[in-house]
């Protein structure tokens, strides 16, 4: 998900540096193309606390999707997966869809995401 001028109650700064923190924690991550949970990376961040289930996650997530789409990179957060089932949840597909992806086989096109994630992060 994302939306333009979202107020999410953080300044401008620390929204920036979670993404930063969250940014440094996915790329490490994509080098081995190894998913974590929504809850192990909002632990991770200690620049704005955020609850897994918070909405604001998804706008934070969209957010780093988008910047990294327009940079010409697959979508880094393809690696954050819920710990039930150990996969990402339906926001990342419709986010992927606004961002002009089509796709019929949404296990494929996330394999394809981390795939090419490991590729990029090598």
């Amino acid at each position: 998900m994302r939306r333009e001028n979202l107020d999410h109650g953080f300044s401008t700064v620390a929204w920036e540096k979670a993404k930063a923190e969250a940014m440094a924690v996915l790329g490490q991550r994509a080098k081995r193309g190894d998913p974590i949970t929504y809850s192990d990376l909002v632990n991770k961040i200690t620049a704005v606390r955020m609850d897994p289930h918070d909405t604001r996650l998804a706008h934070f997530l969209g957010e780093i999707s988008t910047e990294e789409h327009k940079a010409g990179r697959p979508l880094i957060t393809a690696l954050v997966v819920h710990k039930h089932d150990l996969q990402p949840g339906k926001g990342f597909f419709d986010l992927s869809r606004s961002l002009g992806f089509s796709f019929n086989d949404e296990i494929e096109f996330w394999s394809d995401q981390i795939d090419r994630l490991r590729s990029q992060w090598k």
